[in-house]
């Protein structure tokens, strides 16, 4: 399902990859992992909402954004962009993963932009802001020793506007106190619950943001991610703010 908002559409295809279009631009977040891309993806159950995976390549992008390692996949960018797209990625991509071998983002075929954690910048006609995107050490996302899943300074959340509405994905992140203040029009929150603001979280930030439609993605990908996200449209709805589940 296509989510239209005033002159956009937005489609949730996966994981963390998020699809703004506008009249003349299209944008992208964290496009790839798990095979959501490829068509190899496959729901570890029975009935959970999710889009399911295709063999995409639309190799439409003016602009893709990619918040952190975690979600950097050179095959996702290479289905998504064109000669013409430039790639906006979070300064500090680069050696993080250990575990994958990784071409340098710098080094990829496209106009690459690394960009800090908060920053104001226009790209292609699109305007671009970022903000900081990371687990408190104090709070519940955190592994068994107490470490945050996501550091400080590991990536970054991104706001993008296209003919004047404003689409903001916080990346991998807690709640943190400047989420409170933004304005934007259309919130798309992580609410898997394991290494994010989970879904009673993303509610209340939701609820405080007053956004005029909430999109959830990052959730159902796989098990450690599972979110009832009737429950948390059925929250954020009972504060007055509309929800579109991209669930097809």
């Amino acid at each position: 399902m296509t989510v239209r908002h005033e002159e956009l559409t937005i489609d949730w295809l996966g994981y963390a990859t998020i699809r703004v279009a506008g009249a003349d631009r299209v944008v992208y977040t964290d496009p790839g992992r798990y095979g959501v891309l490829t068509g190899e993806w496959e729901p570890h159950a029975d009935g959970i909402g999710h889009p399911p995976s295709t063999d995409y390549r639309a190799e439409d992008a003016d602009v893709v954004c990619v918040t952190h390692v975690h979600h950097y996949d050179p095959d996702g960018i290479e289905r998504v962009a064109n000669d013409d797209t430039t790639v906006v990625a979070f300064e500090g991509i680069d050696g993080r993963d250990v575990e994958r071998d990784l071409p340098p983002i710098v080094d990829l075929d496209y106009e690459v932009r690394q960009v800090g954690d908060k920053e104001h910048l226009e790209v292609d006609g699109v305007e671009v802001w970022t903000s900081p995107a990371h687990n408190e050490p104090d709070g519940p996302h955190t592994l068994a020793d107490g470490t945050p899943y996501h550091p400080a300074g590991f990536g970054c959340g991104f706001m993008v506007a296209l003919d004047g509405t404003r689409v903001y994905y916080p990346g991998d992140s807690d709640v943190l106190p400047g989420h409170r203040t933004l304005e934007t029009s259309v919130f798309c929150p992580p609410i898997g619950p394991r290494a994010t603001m989970d879904r009673h979280e993303a509610a209340a930030l939701a609820a405080t943001m007053d956004p005029r439609l909430v999109v959830p993605v990052h959730y159902n990908t796989f098990s450690n991610l599972e979110a009832d996200s009737r429950a948390f449209a059925a929250d954020v709805a009972e504060a007055g703010v509309p929800v579109a589940l991209d669930e097809r």
